[in-house]
């Protein structure tokens, strides 16, 4: 099956690895132009590039995929079909309908529940069991394209939104050869998606992150796994400095006002809307990560004072 594969990393990697040893015949690597990093601003090839140049596989960089140039460079490689992966890039029906078999996409939830930008984070944040991958035929529409075939995982009661990503990642790797190996086979079969069940996750914002003590303990809880590692979780001490809240635990007290510290040791006890939480690690500002006891020791608050909620924080 000749492809070529359209990707952005993190979450593209993987799948593109497993394409690489999948023995279909990979055209061309297209991915987005490397940025500048670091303190000297210089434009560094990503992992992605790297990896398909050691392969001396063709890589495709253009700065937009509206351009008839780009389209055409598509078109003469003669593929069966694109396989995409986080381009991070809306694309267009020209570029859809370039290979025979058309684009397929690996989106990192069960369609049609969580279409867009953010479905793992908002899998955690519902407080799903399950989450998946699903591989859809691409249509102009966002995410509403025929399914041929998804792959379910669970959950776990203390799973990240970067613990999940690393998962389905793999996952959208092995999940992207079975849909290869069902199109050469003849064996693809499409279903329409449910649109009843469609649910939807747009991009997240660093405000989303903005940790409101008002809601219930299991709420906050899911809220934290599902903004780790980004956007964060963040709260303020009682003098405004931002908090990250890394983790967290459930804990059973006493109905106190939202925010208010009720122990400080040897636990790092806070009151929510309704319940507790125990906080296990923070980031305060311009820090690194630290157990919440010895944050408490430096921080020197006490029982009763009150931590702020996000909101209002840049």
């Amino acid at each position: 099956m000749r492809s070529i594969f359209m990707g952005s990393p993190p979450f593209a990697m993987p799948v593109f690895e497993s394409l690489l040893e999948s023995g279909h015949d990979l055209l061309a690597l297209v991915t987005r132009p490397d940025k500048p990093r670091g303190r000297g601003r210089e434009v560094i090839e990503s992992d992605l590039v790297k990896l398909a140049r050691s392969r001396n596989l063709p890589v495709l960089q253009p700065s937009t995929t509206k351009s008839a140039d780009f389209v055409q460079s598509l078109r003469e490689l003669e593929p069966d079909v694109l396989l995409v992966a986080s381009y991070g890039e809306i694309l267009r029906e020209d570029v859809l309908n370039v290979a025979r078999h058309g684009a397929l996409n690996v989106h990192g939830s069960l369609l049609p529940r969580w279409r867009g930008a953010a479905p793992i984070q908002s899998a955690i944040a519902a407080g799903d069991s399950e989450t998946g991958v699903s591989i859809q035929r691409m249509v102009l529409a966002l995410d509403e394209g025929d399914l041929l075939l998804s792959r379910a995982i669970k959950i776990g009661p203390q799973d990240t939104s970067g613990d999940l990503f690393d998962r389905l990642a793999a996952l959208g790797g092995r999940a992207a050869v079975e849909a290869l190996d069902l199109l050469q086979s003849g064996k693809a079969r499409y279903t329409p998606q449910d649109e009843a069940l469609a649910t939807y996750a747009g991009k997240l914002k660093k405000a989303d992150g903005n940790i409101d003590w008002n809601r219930s303990s299991e709420d906050l809880e899911r809220h934290i796994r599902a903004m780790h590692p980004w956007p964060g979780a963040r709260a303020a001490t009682p003098d405004g400095k931002p908090l990250v809240v890394q983790a967290a635990a459930l804990a059973q007290a006493d109905q106190e006002i939202p925010g208010v510290l009720l122990e400080t040791s040897p636990r790092c006890l806070v009151a929510c809307g309704s319940g507790a939480l125990e906080l296990t690690l923070v980031k305060p500002a311009g820090k690194r990560a630290m157990e919440a006891d010895a944050w408490l020791r430096g921080a020197r608050l006490n029982t009763g004072d009150r931590l702020l909620s996000g909101e209002g924080l840049k």
